[in-house]
């Protein structure tokens, strides 16, 4: 519903009940806009998928609709006028052939009639043939990655929202946490095929305006498609709880012209030719071979760690207590015996529980391969040797360290 994304809490929901049951009355008594009765409903719709699950929605809530006024008419009209009082007694028979027939005869009729057009509506989101372009999208720990394999186009979607907005320090604008730096980019009219896995845990990928949910498993590949009628901005969300940063993947669709589409193409192309070993980083194209200035390490690496490590380590880099450590040295750090034994192996740990900065090549072998048995992934698939080079710079350098150590991308890509 297009109302789950104006705000973060229901409130209200006898309100909202009630107000959906007015509003369906009224649609099917054909009262108000089509653009009234979706605000109520699902989002427009811009698929051909998309219109076929509302209008199967809209159809099964008449039914329920008309069911409920029918039960319950028939109960409260019983209750009030044979009531007790009236001098009504209650029946001494509690069997009819014809009504134990005809409440068999009339559901099944029912569920006949909504099931063949769902089932027809099934088939077809199933039918991926054809295609005119194939994304794969693989959902990580919390971000997307979308890969154009006929146009050798890859790159990472991640959440951009403001913290100050996420901490309460600025008013949360009408997008709040459906923003990303990178949005998947797709031509309207054509229709695109998805296969849709996950690198970490189950993901699911959700577009309501494309009638899409599929979901996202390790090991797996799903397969959906969509065909894009009208240009614009489309956003939807994981809905499969994923881990803390649930909250903060978001999905950002635009659909542009297959005129503007070649262009973003070919733009990106030219991104990826320009980064060295061909991976688009989160702040644009870097290379490499190139020496990075300590003031550039760390504006770059502030951005990388907001988006990608501030979830767990907090912006602040005070971690969570027993579950993802501190990156301040001199903290104590307290967690289950094996993530305790990780860490004083690589160097981050005194035996007395107190974090300290380990050596520079295995807090870049710890970015690079994350700590098996750990909630701390990998990300040498996610990030550009610059990436890692500058936030490793950064969190020896914040949080009260003062290592002074500067990271550049050559030796990134040396330990890779």
């Amino acid at each position: 519903m297009s109302l789950s994304f104006k705000n973060n809490r229901l409130s209200g929901p006898l309100i909202l009940s009630v107000t959906r049951f007015a509003a369906a009355v009224a649609m099917l008594f054909g009262a108000g806009s089509a653009s009234a009765r979706i605000r109520w409903n699902f989002q427009t719709p811009v698929t051909p998928i998309a219109h076929q699950i509302y209008h199967l929605q809209n159809i099964m809530f008449g039914v329920c609709v008309v069911i409920f006024v029918i039960v319950f008419g028939v109960m409260f009209y019983s209750i009030f006028a044979h009531r007790k009082s009236k001098g009504h007694k209650p029946a001494t028979f509690h069997q009819s052939t014809t009504i134990e027939v005809l409440w068999t005869i009339v559901p099944f009729l029912i569920l006949v009639a909504v099931a063949v057009p769902a089932t027809a509506t099934l088939v077809r989101m199933e039918n991926t043939s054809d295609s005119a372009l194939t994304v794969r999208i693989t959902g990580y720990q919390w971000k997307w990655q979308y890969s154009y394999p006929g146009q050798g186009i890859s790159f990472f979607s991640d959440l951009s929202t403001p913290v100050a907005q996420i901490e309460n320090q600025e008013p949360k604008n009408k997008h709040y946490l459906l923003q990303v730096d990178h949005p998947l980019v797709l031509p309207v009219g054509e229709k695109i095929r998805f296969q849709i896995t996950a690198a970490d845990v189950i993901h699911s990928w959700w577009v309501p305006s494309f009638g899409v949910k599929t979901d996202a498993i390790p090991g797996f590949i799903n397969q959906s498609w969509t065909k894009i009628e009208v240009p614009g901005t489309y956003r939807g969300q994981c809905t499969e709880l994923c881990g803390m940063g649930h909250a903060f993947m978001p999905i950002v669709v635009k659909a542009v012209s297959q005129k503007d589409f070649q262009k973003w193409v070919t733009a990106q192309k030219a991104l990826m030719v320009a980064s060295a070993g061909g991976v688009a980083t989160t702040a644009g194209s870097v290379a490499t071979a190139a020496t990075w200035t300590k003031a550039q390490l760390l504006s770059h690496g502030k951005t990388v760690f907001v988006n990608n490590c501030a979830v767990c380590h907090q912006v602040t880099g005070l971690g969570i207590p027993g579950t993802f450590p501190p990156l301040s040295a001199g903290r104590t750090f307290s967690a289950a015996p094996a993530m305790l034994q990780q860490l004083r192996t690589r160097g981050f740990l005194t035996s007395s529980g107190h974090v300290v900065m380990g050596p520079v090549k295995n807090h870049l072998r710890i970015v690079l391969g994350g700590i098996p048995g750990t909630p701390m992934p990998s990300f040498s698939g996610q990030l550009s040797n610059a990436d890692i080079a500058s936030v490793v710079t950064y969190e020896r350098n914040s949080f009260g360290n003062h290592t002074g150590d500067i990271i550049q991308p050559s030796e990134v890509a040396a330990l890779r």
